[in-house]
């Protein structure tokens, strides 16, 4: 592939993981049938989904893309976030 084409390929990907998390953040927001469990489960799919276009990108998912559905989770059903014990 040309540098070109290789652009084009990454932008693609980005594209594809934007999508991935906004509709997976829309649905653990709106869907009122699912439940706690599917949820977590939701955030286990997008993971694995995303770590197919980045195989790279782990660290990334856990400190950037995971806290962020977490926290839908967390506010949706009510659960307190717990803070750090010293």
């Amino acid at each position: 592939m040309t540098p070109e084409e290789l652009v084009l390929e990454e932008e693609r990907r980005l594209r594809r993981l934007r999508l991935l998390v906004d509709v997976t953040a829309q649905v653990l927001a709106e869907d009122q049938k699912l439940n706690f469990c599917e949820a977590l489960r939701l955030i286990d799919a997008a993971r694995t989904a995303a770590l197919r276009l980045f195989p790279d990108k782990h660290e990334t998912f856990e400190l950037v893309i995971r806290p962020r559905l977490e926290r839908i989770v967390h506010e949706r059903f009510r659960i307190p976030s717990m803070a750090p014990v010293n």
